[in-house]
């Protein structure tokens, strides 16, 4: 746990964090399975609220053998794995695509391929792992 980071001093702002915290785990994981929903940063949400709310369900989530490879990886700076850019970007611009085929409000179409945008160039910035 980042020891420049101290937990919240406000007892309904620790619960307000922790409620935050263990939804955005439960959209992370329903992401794993669901290409619709994000996962990294669902997950990366989580280790956000709980480091300031519990250091016991922070350091769960880090040290997960499943969830926390996501979140040490990003947070170490070691980037995203290859295979993770490539599903990321696929899946996002498919459904941006779809999006943009049912919404027929123009300026809404903007506001999504401008996102898809700043969020693939984001993704394409960060280090690149190898595929494990």
């Amino acid at each position: 746990m980042p020891r420049d980071i101290q937990p919240s001093r406000h007892r309904s702002v620790r619960y307000l964090l922790l409620t935050i915290g263990w939804l955005s785990v439960a959209l992370g994981v329903i992401g794993i399975f669901l290409p619709v929903l994000p996962t990294t940063p669902f997950l990366l949400l989580a280790a956000a609220c709980f480091v300031r709310s519990s250091r016991r369900f922070y350091l769960w989530l880090v040290m997960h053998p499943h969830l926390g490879p996501w979140i040490r990886d990003y947070l170490d700076g070691e980037g995203i794995p290859r295979k993770a850019k490539v599903y990321a970007l696929s899946l996002m611009w498919a459904s941006i695509a779809f999006s943009c085929y049912l919404v027929p409000m123009f300026w809404a179409r903007i506001f999504m391929l401008t996102s898809a945008v700043l969020v693939s160039i984001y993704i394409l910035r960060q280090k690149t792992l190898p595929n494990p």
